[in-house]
């Protein structure tokens, strides 16, 4: 399994299905690298620490982060596992961007924009990364966050470890298609 490939088997594993390979996550999000390693490798898939370092440091988007040691692991942000992964509060700046697909414009101008499987709601500082996230789901559609007014309006925002901004929900009347 090429590197790509082996990345986004342990995002599936850190985020979503931690079993697949037969290791638990902490009430954090962390695994054990040496279970980590040996489970993807009892998978028949070939990995060891060097490769894992090297995916974790060339990863664009920073999903995963180590402990100081390096002896724990996790991914951080994007879970569907009740996980605590201690992100930090913070102020979003006046407009946040989300992205999707275009067959998901309707029922987010009607509902706003849920996590559905997710903890959390996904919104980037960019336009840019906004339209690569949306390509993902075939045409990118950008919705602008009128995240500055929600913060005034209670609504609590968290930041990642790797930028993304995170929040529980966003109304639709929050939301403007761009």
């Amino acid at each position: 399994m090429n590197k790509l490939k082996l990345s986004r088997f342990i995002s599936l594993i850190l985020r979503h299905k931690p079993d697949t390979i037969g290791i638990t996550l902490d009430e954090h999000g962390w695994a054990s690298v040496s279970e980590l390693l040996s489970g993807i490798n009892a998978c028949g898939n070939e990995i060891d620490m060097k490769t894992l370092e090297e995916i974790v440091a060339e990863d664009d988007k920073q999903r995963y982060s180590f402990n100081d040691d390096k002896t724990k692991i996790r991914a951080n942000q994007g879970h569907s596992v009740n996980v605590d992964v201690e992100l930090k509060k913070a102020e979003p700046p006046e407009i946040l961007f989300h992205g999707t697909g275009e067959k998901y414009v309707s029922s987010i101008k009607s509902e706003g924009l849920k996590p559905k499987s997710r903890l959390y709601v996904h919104l980037s500082s960019d336009r840019e990364t906004a339209v690569k996230v949306g390509s993902r789901h075939g045409k990118p559609v950008v919705f602008e966050v009128n995240s500055g007014e929600m913060s005034r309006r209670g609504f609590e925002f968290f930041i990642s470890e790797n930028g993304v901004w995170l929040t529980k929900f966003v109304p639709a009347e929050y939301l403007r298609e761009l």
